[in-house]
């Protein structure tokens, strides 16, 4: 079945799109505050379909991504009881917030750092942030550095690849899907 190819081809078609830096803009802000698919998905496919314009993508995709942090940061900071924690609660996120708050606890300014860089759901993060008061400046600086050194390296290995990655990319595309919904229905059986 070749599922993933046409939502393959459908994206590629999106990076075209002229309000397409808009658009990573809006997914990288509503990213760290709530939204849960991460920028990279539009970040790489438009990297690597116009790799000269792949430092501008990636300078978008951090700024916006560290500007929703600060309002996650401050859901967190002004209105978790009231607001955050239902959501919490709606999206089952309850064991990993206390999660993120024991590394909160144990590891300060390193764990935005680590979070920034990582798959872990930064959202987590930036609103447990301002929930427990950490500090503004270093959680800025850590999530700038962090977001900064994740976009810029996705924006890299894409240009490097260009357009002819983006073909080799398509032949295997399909295969590469299938095999992630079986690692990750595997690992969900795991896990339960």
């Amino acid at each position: 079945m070749k599922v993933f190819s046409a939502l393959y081809d459908k994206v590629l078609g999106w990076t075209q799109h002229r309000r397409a830096p808009a658009i990573l803009a809006g997914l990288s802000f509503s990213e760290s505050v709530i939204f849960p698919i991460p920028p990279d998905v539009m970040l790489a496919p438009m990297a690597m379909m116009q790799p000269k314009r792949a430092w501008y993508f990636a300078a978008i995709t951090t700024i916006f991504s560290v500007l929703g942090a600060l309002v996650g940061y401050a859901l967190g900071y002004l209105a978790f009881d009231t607001l955050v924690m239902p959501m919490i609660e709606w999206a089952g996120y309850e064991a990993k917030l206390a999660v993120v708050q024991q590394w909160f606890d144990q590891w300060g300014f390193w764990i935005v750092f680590i979070a920034g860089f990582s798959p872990i759901p930064y959202k987590l993060f930036t609103v447990s942030g301002g929930m427990l008061g950490i500090a503004l400046i270093p959680f800025v600086i850590a999530s700038l550095i962090s977001r900064g050194l994740r976009f810029f390296l996705v924006a890299w290995l894409m240009r490097s690849g260009g357009p002819k990655m983006a073909v080799a990319l398509r032949r295997y595309v399909d295969t590469i899907g299938w095999l992630l919904v079986i690692v990750a229905v595997c690992a969900y059986v795991w896990l339960r």
